[in-house]
């Protein structure tokens, strides 16, 4: 079985890279790496490789690793790179950043802390266990190990996160996330040296709603 999950992985990620949809090798390889159907209820993983959402308990999800992928490209992280997530969840797009960057720094805050306690175990357990996570509101961030290279809501907010975008660099650090409220805009934010912010929409997406504020 494991074998057959494998095989199945390696598809998903070169119809994926066929498509166009991830371009980054770095990506495909973080894809390639982390075993999704871990992250995912057992009576799920059967859909493991589907490029579709899946539900985790709580009411929220999994993405689809298209919109992991696409995320992945559009930070553009390299080695070393200090991230925020807003949003663990089961893990699995920690784990995928954390491919690129090192678990050493990947820092995830989750509201929930049912879901945060099997993340940490889970992530733990595949070997990515210097992840770092917290519960707590997103909103919030995690100020203290800013400034971040960047960071990335895997969950829609109404607005930009101030509190987050303040946490990321001045001189290049991004900022990537779902903003709006039924449906959203795939905003990337980044940061000039001189406090200008550059931002571009990258198309509709529906992500479930972030948790606390205000």
């Amino acid at each position: 079985m494991t074998e057959n999950f494998t095989d199945r992985r390696d598809r998903m990620v070169d119809h994926l890279v066929e498509q166009g949809r991830i371009e980054r090798a770095s990506t495909a390889a973080a894809l390639r790496a982390v075993p999704r159907h871990e992250f995912v209820p057992e009576e799920r993983r059967r859909h493991a490789y589907d490029d579709r959402p899946l539900p985790i308990g709580e009411d929220q999800t999994i993405s689809a690793p298209h919109m992991v992928g696409i995320m992945l490209d559009l930070l553009a992280l390299d080695p070393g790179d200090r991230v925020l997530e807003i949003g663990t969840g089961c893990g699995y797009h920690a784990a995928a950043t954390a491919e690129v960057v090192g678990t050493e720094n990947v820092y995830s805050v989750e509201y929930h802390e049912s879901l945060a306690e099997r993340a940490r175990a889970r992530l733990t357990a595949l070997g990515y266990g210097d992840i770092s996570i917290r519960v707590g509101d997103g909103h919030a961030g995690w100020p203290a190990h800013a400034p971040y290279d960047a960071a990335y809501l895997t969950c829609a907010a109404r607005a930009i996160p101030e509190r987050v975008l303040d946490q990321v660099r001045d001189d290049g650090g991004r900022l990537l996330g779902p903003i709006g409220s039924r449906w959203q805009t795939l905003v990337l934010l980044r940061k000039r040296s001189d406090g200008s912010i550059d931002r571009e929409d990258h198309g509709g997406v529906r992500f479930v709603p972030m948790r606390g504020g205000e």
